[in-house]
Formats: structure tokens, sequence, C-alpha cells
């Protein structure tokens, strides 16, 4: 007895079987087998990278984490005083991820592992981008900045990298026996928690940003005269016979309305143009004024950084009083810099007996400059000549 049309359409596999039935087919294959091996190394590869160079900074990467748990972005203000374990946590975990993928090893729980983290990762960066809350993600710390939709198209790519080490599973081979493979991510597991050990008692080992030994900063200030200038968009509202009229310009210059009452005005930053490296760094002092120029120009000078007061090291207090009589004894001027509030600045060089003034710079800025509270640099008519924590700070020449 023959079947019915019916019975027979219904035996057919759909449009999306035979599209599922072709990439199972096609990962059958050499092919299919080289691309899982590429995708395997290519995940791997850029999760260790991207781990070790925020490892090399986990400071850096506390306070982007600090960023997104902010009121206005994820709202998750109660996770902020766990950042900098977060960030160690999260940065190693990238890295061990990387090395097990990498060594075929436990592949189905790493695999995951990974998924759940590209996942994470991915809705920071989107919300990032679409947003526009958090201008950097932080990906590559300060080695490589990348745009937040540059970023987010970055996660998506290792998305379907992942998602295809899901599917081409089977080609995924250990590369030694399973107790070599576990003794080297035991290995790389010690030399992470060694290596983010020292990096938050002393620096980054590697130091990517503008303020790093040997960089000068008024010529980290300085923009090109052919340098790219930023494009802003205008849009003008006015009101003509009760309805409104937008008009959109490049030019702040409020354009003419036959018969329009301005409303409002919004601006949006199509092109930032050229940045300088350097362009955020002021040394203000409340009775002075900007005084950049003046401290730049100095022949010896030692900065101490406290970006905020309530957040420095208390036995850095006592090295950063130590250090800085002896800095003066040697012929230095010394200074200091905070964001933090003038009167409880005085407040603590009387109680420490500082013989130094404190100048206000932007937190951010000496965030940026050196990753301890307190820490130092020394200066050379503008120069930077060394910066250390204060667990180093019996390391500097005078």
């Amino acid at each position: 007895m023959e079947k019915s049309g019916t019975e027979q359409t219904s035996n057919k596999p759909t449009i999306w079987q035979q599209i599922v039935e072709k990439k199972v087919a096609f990962f059958n294959t050499i092919y299919g087998k080289i691309l899982t091996i590429i995708c395997q190394i290519f995940v791997g590869g850029l999760f260790i990278f991207s781990g070790f160079i925020k490892l090399n900074d986990p400071v850096g990467f506390s306070f982007k984490l600090t960023d997104y748990f902010a009121e206005d972005v994820l709202n998750l203000p109660s996770l902020v005083p766990y950042a900098l374990w977060l960030a160690v946590f999260l940065v190693i975990l990238e890295v061990i991820l990387g090395v097990m993928i990498l060594l075929s090893l436990f592949k189905k729980p790493v695999l995951w592992s990974l998924l759940g983290l590209i996942v994470f990762f991915t809705f920071l960066t989107f919300y990032s981008a679409y947003f526009n809350k958090v201008t950097d993600c932080g990906c590559f710390g300060d080695f490589w900045k990348l745009t937040p939709w540059e970023s987010f198209t970055k996660d998506i790519i290792l998305l379907v990298a992942i998602l295809i080490l899901f599917i081409g599973m089977k080609h995924i081979k250990p590369i030694f026996s399973k107790k070599i493979n576990i003794g080297i991510a035991v290995v790389s597991l010690i030399a992470c928690i060694f290596f983010g050990r020292h990096v938050l008692n002393h620096l980054p080992v590697f130091d990517f940003r503008p303020y790093k030994i040997g960089a000068n900063i008024p010529d980290g200030m300085i923009v090109p005269p052919d340098a790219p200038k930023p494009i802003i968009e205008y849009t003008w509202v006015f009101d003509v016979n009760g309805e409104d009229v937008e008009v959109v310009t490049t030019d702040v210059s409020q354009p003419q309305v036959e018969g329009g009452v301005y409303k409002d005005l919004k601006s949006e930053i199509i092109d930032e143009g050229y940045e300088p490296p350097i362009h955020d760094f002021i040394i203000e002092s409340p009775e002075e004024g900007d005084v950049t120029d003046r401290m730049l120009e100095e022949e010896k000078i030692i900065m101490v950084i406290m970006y905020r007061l309530e957040k420095a090291e208390e036995a850095g207090l006592f090295k950063v009083k130590e250090f800085t009589d002896k800095a003066l004894a040697a012929g230095y001027k010394v200074i200091g810099l905070s964001a933090s509030d003038a009167q409880e600045l005085q407040d603590l060089a009387d109680l420490m007996q500082f013989n130094f003034n404190f100048y206000l710079t932007d937190p951010i800025t000496l965030k940026t400059i050196v990753r301890s509270n307190p820490g130092i640099i020394k200066v050379e008519k503008g120069t930077i000549t060394d910066k250390k924590h204060y667990n180093d700070f019996d390391t500097i020449k005078l």
C-alpha cells in the first residue's frame, strides 16, 4: 500500500536538519579536522595571550571591572570591593583554560567553561558598545586598545570558533599523556599565581602605558599640526509653528531657521580625531592654579602618587615619609599628587610630618601613572627615569 503524500512529506528532513547533516558530514572530512585544529590553536592561543596581558596588570583590569560595576552601568556596587580579586581569578582562569584546550585536557568541561566566559565577555563588550558606557573593555590591557565595537566583534569571532570546537570535538586529541598534560596545567597555574603575586606586590613587569620609564611627559602631550581633528555632529531643535524641526550641522554656530525658535541642542562625537598618548596630565595648586609646566621643568623631582587617601596602604605611608626625607636631603624637589580633598591631604601631611606639599591631579591619570597607592615616580626635566611600588622605594637611586 502506497503512503500518502502527507506521510512522505512528514518523513522528509527539514531544511534545518539538512543543514545540520551537511555540517556534521563536513566535520567528518579532513577539512573539518583541519578547521577544528585551527580553531583549537586560535582559541587557546588568544585566551592565553589575553589572560597573560591582563595578569601582567591585574590592578588595571580591576579598575575596568569597577567601571562595569558602577551604578550607571551594571549597577553592581556591592562587587566593587572584590574587583581586584575577581580580576585576578578571571585572568588566571583565562590563561589556564587556554592552556588546557591546547593540551586537549578535560575538553568537554573546558569547552563549556570557555563558552561561559566568552558569553560573559560578549555581553560586556556589547553593553559597552551599544550604550557607550565603558569606552575600553580592557581585553588586552594597555597593550592593544580596541574600540567597543572592535571588542564585540573579536568576542563574536571567538564565540563562533568555540562553537566549531563543540561540533568537531572528536578531533581535539591530547598532545601528551594525561599525566604530562595535567602536570603542564598545574605548573601553568602555579606560575600564574606567582606571577600575579609578584606584580601585585611590585609593578607590572611589562609597562605599555604612556607613563613608562623613559617617557617624556611634555612630548607625550604634543598634538602634531596635521593631526586629524575631532568631528562632532550637532543636532539643533527649533520650534517652527508648533512643530519640532531638527537641523544637523558639524559647526557649533547656531544655524538660521526661518520662523524657528531655538529649543534644544544635542551633540554626538562622530570621530574623536587624534588624541595624544598623554592628554590629561595637569598639576594644580589650590593657590597658584596650573603649575604643570613649572614642575616638568625641574631638574630632579620626586612625585608621590596617592590617587585616593582612603585607598592608600598605611604601610606605604610610612615608607613615603622615610624615602622623601632622603630625597629632600639628596637635593630633590618632592611633591605629592592626589585627587583627594585638599584639607584631608593637609591633615595627612601634618600627621605623618611630610616635608612636601600636595597638588591636585585627575584620579584616572594617577591610577594610570603607577599601579601603587602610594607610588613614586622620579622625573628629570619631564622624563620619567624611575617608578616604584611602595614595597620598592628603597631601590630608587638618588
